[in-house]
């Protein structure tokens, strides 16, 4: 299992780490952010394939902002699967 670690911008939380094997998120920790709404993410996005998650989060915005955490973390899987290739 990788850990992969990325510092999001332009959002509350200031850290997330994507566990994934085999091309499937394991686990989905933030640090910061809305706790309740990002531990009910990663448990939804468990066992999901990385190429799903990354364009079913992609574009979602938060408020007036023009990204979210799932925002975020879709950029953060396409840098993981940009690593692969």
């Amino acid at each position: 299992m990788e850990c992969y670690v990325y510092r999001p911008t332009g959002v509350c939380s200031r850290e997330m780490k994507i566990y994934h094997e085999d091309g499937k998120i394991v686990n989905f920790e933030v640090v910061g952010g809305c706790n309740g709404n990002l531990k009910g993410v990663g448990a939804l996005l468990a066992g999901m394939k990385l190429e799903e998650v990354e364009q079913r989060l992609q574009g979602i915005t938060c408020g007036f902002k023009n990204t979210s955490c799932p925002d975020q973390l879709s950029k953060a899987i396409k840098e993981i699967l940009s690593k692969k290739v």
